[in-house]
């Protein structure tokens, strides 16, 4: 099975590739979208702001866009959620739109969240399956779909409940760091990859 990890300029793609290939996968980092959405799954990768990955996506956002509505499967991992929505606060940029709604600033007084957090009101088998209760977050930004069945988690930072998972078919967003949520964390991806495999 091949998976591609797309660079749009975001950082942290080592770790996450180490972490996507234990699964027994071929896994490629790759900085060419129209190469990425002829993989057997797509990775987006999460740090970095909004409006420059929206700029680097811009010319194949229709593209992936499609790959993604006619059932790539793809997982996107905290800047890679927030691409899945329409627009953000953050700064300028069409999302990918795959996923209805907006990014808006987490309402805290401690901006960025930066450690470890509860996973919440867990839905869904990829959640059973990894055993994942606790997660890495590293964000300023969280989203709020329009659909609040697309929610498939939930977390809270000081007096702020977020999203922190959603999924639409086989595309899933988490605002998490799964690379960097310990053993059950990788578990997760693990378990996204199982998916897909069957």
């Amino acid at each position: 099975m091949k998976v591609a990890i797309l660079d749009y300029g975001a950082g942290n793609l080592h770790s996450l590739a180490k972490a996507v290939g234990a699964a027994g996968v071929e896994v490629r980092i790759e900085s060419d979208p129209a190469a990425a959405i002829r993989s057997d799954a797509l990775v987006l990768p999460g740090v970095g702001a909004f409006a420059s990955a929206t700029r680097s996506l811009s010319p194949h956002r229709e593209a992936i866009a499609s790959a993604l509505d006619q059932g790539l499967p793809c997982l996107g991992i905290c800047l890679g959620m927030q691409l899945l929505f329409d627009h953000s606060e953050e700064g300028p940029g069409e999302g990918l739109g795959v996923i209805p709604g907006r990014v808006r600033k987490l309402d805290a007084l401690r901006i960025p969240q930066i450690g470890w957090n509860a996973i919440e009101d867990r839905n869904d088998r990829l959640f059973d399956a990894a055993q994942l209760e606790t997660a890495y977050f590293a964000n300023s930004y969280v989203c709020e779909p329009e659909n609040a069945d697309a929610a498939i988690a939930w977390t809270t930072h000081e007096n702020d409940r977020f999203v922190a998972a959603v999924r639409l078919g086989n595309v899933v967003g988490v605002q998490f760091h799964p690379e960097k949520s310990s053993g059950a964390g990788c578990s997760f991806i693990w378990a996204f990859l199982d998916e897909v495999r069957s």
